[in-house]
Order: C-alpha cells, then sequence, then structure tokens
C-alpha cells in the first residue's frame, strides 16, 4: 500500500511483537483473521494512564489474552493494582508500561509506544488509529488532547464506555 492511510485502506500485520525498555521483557500479540483494527485502536485520558505512563493519553490496541505471549521470562514483570481487578503491568527494572488488563475481559490493551519500531513504521494507523474507543475524555486538556485524538473517528466517552456517557 502507498500514499497516506485511512479508515477504508490500510496495511493490517498478523503479529506485532515489542517489549520494554531495558529488553527484559518482550511479548509477541498475534492478530485473528477476523480483527477488527479500527475497533481495537483506542485511547484513555484518565487520571491513573497519565499518572502510569508519564503521557498525557494512552494510546492502546486491544488484543485477544490467548494470542499475547511472552518470549522471555516474566521475573522483571510486575502487575500494579490502581483499581481492583485490573492489571497495569510494567518492568521493574526500567519501569515501561507494556498492557492494561481488565481481569473480566479476555483481551488486554497493548501499550502501543512499546510496540517495536519495524511494526509502527509499517503498521502504526492499524494499532493507534482511535477508532474505538477514547474513553475519559472528560478530563481533556482543552486546546490540547480534545483535538488530538477521536475527533473524526472512533467513540468519545466522559468516562469508561461501561458507564455510558457518550460526548
Amino acid at each position: 500500500m502507498s500514499g497516506i492511510p485511512s479508515v477504508n485502506n490500510f496495511p493490517k500485520p498478523t503479529y506485532v511483537t515489542g517489549g520494554c525498555l531495558c529488553g527484559s521483557i518482550r511479548y509477541r500479540a498475534e492478530f485473528p483473521e477476523d480483527h477488527d483494527f479500527l475497533k481495537s485502536s483506542g485511547s484513555c485520558q484518565c487520571t491513573q494512564c497519565r499518572r502510569n505512563t508519564g503521557a498525557l493519553f494512552f494510546v492502546a490496541h486491544n488484543v485477544p489474552l490467548r494470542k499475547f505471549k511472552f518470549l522471555t521470562p516474566t521475573t522483571t514483570l510486575k502487575n500494579f493494582y490502581a483499581t481492583p481487578g485490573i492489571q497495569r503491568g510494567f518492568c521493574t527494572s526500567c519501569g515501561s508500561f507494556l498492557y492494561w488488563h481488565d481481569e473480566s475481559r479476555p483481551d488486554v490493551a497493548i501499550a502501543v509506544g512499546c510496540v517495536d519500531p519495524e511494526f509502527l513504521s509499517e503498521f502504526g494507523f492499524a494499532l493507534a488509529n482511535a477508532s474505538g474507543n477514547n474513553v475519559w475524555c472528560e478530563n481533556e486538556i482543552k486546546g490540547v488532547t480534545d483535538s488530538m485524538i477521536g475527533k473524526e473517528r472512533g467513540t468519545k466517552w466522559a468516562k469508561s464506555s461501561e458507564e455510558g456517557i457518550r460526548m
């Protein structure tokens, strides 16, 4: 594919690899043939994700948990629970935030920024298009994050998508 990707035309990976900054944790995420790259891409602007990532919003891509595998030992992996039942996986050596996982759901939201560069350069739009749920948009910073994501595509939720308040 050549040109600028759009929601109707973009390359889709069959898998991606990624990991933490120091390299002690590596993973592979495979995508089923029927994976919805648009619906699976989203963002969060909650205070917890901001503090966890050090960024104004967290860009994530949901992958079936059964298709997410570690390629290295996980001795430096730790899950932090800011909210009961919600794992925030990070490396204890370098601090990289790798994923967010609601233990009641069959998917894991990988931190797109931890995907290997060769996949981001070719498949970045597929992974980070924000066409799915963009949550905690009531925390948008006017003039900054309110115009960065989810304006022309995706669903903007005031809080979580389960609370059902669209913006």
